[in-house]
């Protein structure tokens, strides 16, 4: 199971990122630097598997929450320096959250229950429909609103299931 962890912030730079691999991995990989409003900074290396919602391109001064694997090894370096598994593109009107839903479809921090619709797409990350219950599973949930409550509830626009 992943252990999804976020950093959001202000993109400071991109740039290629060299894995020392072979000439064909050339240009595929590259390095987000991301500053907080704290001013912590995060390097984010993304790689032709990283997911990026509703494939936005990402570019100097965008706003972004990136999520990583925080039971993945990481350098002993600053600043850290993480695997981006998804990059999310802010905009004013969506919120996004990564994380494993139990049955009852409450996230595992206990700060979110979904309530899905018939409507409310269901796809892989792939975009394909996905035909089975998201319960108990990891996922990404692009929402608008919540209730205040706890766990705030929301009925999402969109949910991508996670397969790892």
């Amino acid at each position: 199971m992943v252990n999804f962890q976020s950093f959001e912030g202000i993109v400071l730079s991109v740039s290629e990122f060299y894995t020392g691999q072979n000439a064909e991995q050339e240009g595929c990989y590259k390095q987000l630097e991301v500053v907080d409003r704290s001013g912590a900074t995060v390097n984010f290396i993304v790689s032709p598997t990283t997911f990026f919602l509703d494939q936005e391109i990402v570019s100097k001064g965008d706003w972004i929450t990136g999520f990583y694997d925080a039971n993945a090894p990481v350098p002993l370096i600053y600043p850290p320096r993480y695997q981006a598994l998804i990059i999310v593109k802010h905009t004013s009107y969506q919120q996004v959250k990564a994380d494993y839903f139990d049955s009852g479809l409450v996230s595992s921090d206990g700060q979110l229950k979904l309530n899905l619709t018939p409507y409310t797409p269901v796809l892989l990350t792939n975009g394909q429909p996905f035909l089975r219950s998201p319960a108990n599973r990891n996922l990404l949930v692009v929402y608008s609103f919540s209730t205040k409550s706890i766990p705030a509830q929301t009925t999402p626009e969109k949910v991508i299931v996670w397969c790892s």
